[in-house]
């Protein structure tokens, strides 16, 4: 049976091969953080109106769009969320998240710009000293602000 469906597999080649992988498999979304430091060592939290109350302390964070390389999303979101500019560093996260959706996180530098929220999405940013992280902090930025995290 195997041979079967190898020899039926490799008759079909090209976009029609495709088509069947992408009905069969799962569609993700990308959810893209930044792990964004100052010259000071410490981070950007920025806490969430869309995130439950309790939980609405976290890094910047957001989803990439269709084509856009994850660096980039870094860029663009702490960009959208904060009006600073960043540049992005090392990958430091890469899973399977909740659901259909993958996680990513990047290590990020400030390297300019005026803070300025979008009120919208976020109700305060602040730079915290990794040491002095406020609660209701999601546990695994906590992680990726303590370096816990792994690709």
């Amino acid at each position: 049976m195997k041979r079967v469906v190898a020899r039926l597999w490799r008759s079909i080649r090209g976009p029609l091969q495709w088509r069947i992988l992408w009905f069969v498999n799962a569609k993700f979304m990308v959810g893209v953080t930044g792990v964004v430091r100052d010259d000071a060592g410490r981070v950007l939290l920025l806490r969430h109106r869309l995130w439950p109350p309790d939980r609405a302390w976290g890094l910047p964070t957001g989803f990439a769009l269709k084509g856009e390389e994850f660096p980039h999303t870094v860029v663009r979101e702490v960009k959208e969320e904060t009006g600073l500019d960043v540049e992005p560093g090392r990958l430091v996260r890469l899973l399977s998240g909740y659901r259909l959706r993958l996680e990513v996180a990047y290590e990020a530098s400030y390297v300019g710009g005026t803070l300025k929220i979008d009120d919208f999405e976020i109700l305060e940013a602040r730079w915290c000293d990794p040491d002095a992280l406020p609660e209701g902090l999601q546990e695994s930025h906590r992680e990726l602000i303590a370096g816990d995290a792994s690709v």
